[in-house]
């Protein structure tokens, strides 16, 4: 494959049949009981387990089979942020969805730096939390805004420094053609897939496809993680 030929079809991000099942992980029984119900009454989701921490959530999704783990951090034996670098490591994980009273910096960088396809506050909205549950099934990245201003910082504050990260950003990115820089800075951008093919001109499956040889070229897990790299590099 060569030049800005798209990937084929078949690479682009897999979609799931049936209701979205979901792991909620929470040391708190009353946090797990009150998201069962808000996601158990929404009929393309499914709550198929829970895990009450994150030692168990290796052990649960190897039962469970979920395809979005929604992710507390804080827990006693080991906590969200370690659990979903643990989980990204497997050949085929799920998508992580952190759900938390916590957004500290080094907790939202870590958490996407990690692999997690969303990072939202625990007083989103229900419905809000319902939509941000399809959009990571889905491929799509989900941030609360104020970790949306935190991200915006720490792009700001490694801009204004000589920060070694941004160096090697550019350097991963430099074999990228053309086009996958552009699809890569609207990723950056928050852009969806549909936002981008509008802009790029291209079909939505072309996106898709063009992500998914993304994550591929650079090694990486999720388009969240892409955004980062792009704004790493001082690229958006």
């Amino acid at each position: 494959m060569t030049g800005d030929q798209p990937a084929p079809a078949d690479a682009a991000e897999p979609t799931t049949a049936g209701p979205v099942r979901i792991l909620i992980v929470d040391d708190d029984a009353l946090v797990r009981a009150g998201l069962s119900m808000i996601l158990g009454g929404t009929p393309d989701l499914k709550v198929v387990g829970e895990a009450a921490d994150g030692s168990e959530v290796v052990t649960a999704v190897a039962a469970c089979r979920p395809d979005v783990v929604l992710m507390d951090i804080r827990m006693p034996r080991l906590d969200g942020l370690a659990a979903t670098e643990a989980l990204r490591a497997l050949p085929r994980p799920p998508e992580v969805l952190v759900l938390t009273t916590f957004d500290t910096d080094e907790h939202v960088l870590r958490a996407l730096r990690a692999g997690a396809g969303g990072f939202l506050l625990k007083d989103t909205p229900p419905v809000e939390i319902v939509r941000a549950v399809r959009r990571v099934a889905a491929g799509e990245a989900t941030l609360s805004p104020t970790v949306t201003r935190t991200l915006i910082a720490h792009v700001t504050a490694a801009t204004m420094t000589a920060d070694p990260r941004r160096d090697r950003a550019a350097q991963q990115l430099a074999g990228l053609t053309e086009r996958e820089r552009a699809v890569a800075v609207a990723l950056g951008q928050g852009r969806t897939n549909a936002e981008i093919a509008g802009e790029l001109f291209m079909s939505v499956a072309t996106v898709k496809a063009y992500v998914s040889r993304l994550l591929t070229r650079l090694g990486l897990n999720n388009r969240v993680q892409v955004a980062l790299l792009v704004h790493d590099a001082g690229l958006v």
